[in-house]
């Protein structure tokens, strides 16, 4: 379902996702209408604005927050006009899995965006370059800097829910590239013993300063 104030937004996003084969259950101009068209609904993966009727302030952040409590198993894409970083943080403060943050501007690139779409419609994440760019800025600290400027470029794509084949493909090198480069970052950050999966969300979130 898609929760979008303006129209003519609404009506080109259902128009772009009914193409790539989506099905469109719903339709929100504000948040609480939003949240009732879940309940009603139980669609796979929501598109929420972050700011929406009638504050035009965090409305959609907090419809999301409300969305991942009550049916966790709903995937949430937000977008946002400007970079908020303090609603990406709330946003990854908690699961991680199904969740996507864009600017609007990158709908224009349809197929990046169809990809970040599935992408958290099958539990994985979407985050906005900037918008990671803008918590790294924030939070600059060790043992971030103990990163080779490769490395950080890897935990970047992992943070933005790049698999490792996306990753390879992205740096033009080899998927085993990857893994060791991942492997390196594991280890430089410190983190507890526990499953690759796990140890690569903790990471992702020890960079975006949320974890």
């Amino acid at each position: 379902m898609i929760a979008e104030d303006s129209v003519l937004l609404r009506i080109g996003l259902v128009k772009v996702l009914e193409t790539a084969g989506f099905e469109v259950v719903a339709e929100a101009g504000d948040a609480e209408a939003a949240l009732a068209a879940v309940a009603e609904h139980r669609p796979d993966l929501v598109v929420l604005d972050v700011r929406m009727p009638p504050g035009f302030t965090d409305e959609g952040v907090r419809a999301a927050l409300v969305i991942r409590r009550e049916w966790p198993d709903t995937a949430v894409l937000l977008l946002s006009q400007y970079v908020e970083e303090r609603y990406a943080a709330d946003l990854l403060s908690g699961d991680t899995r199904g969740i996507g943050y864009l600017l609007k501007e990158r709908v224009a690139d349809v197929e990046e965006f169809i990809d970040a779409l599935r992408r958290v419609a099958d539990g994985g994440t979407a985050l906005d370059p900037q918008v990671v760019s803008q918590l790294l800025l924030r939070r600059h600290r060790d043992p971030l800097e103990r990163l080779t400027r490769r490395e950080r470029e890897v935990l970047e794509l992992m943070a933005s829910g790049r698999s490792n084949a996306g990753i390879a493909e992205r740096l033009v090198v080899s998927e085993s590239a990857v893994a060791k480069h991942i492997n390196s970052i594991l280890a430089k950050l410190d983190l507890p013993r526990a499953d690759a999966d796990h140890r690569r969300v903790l990471a992702v979130l020890r960079f975006l300063g949320v974890g």
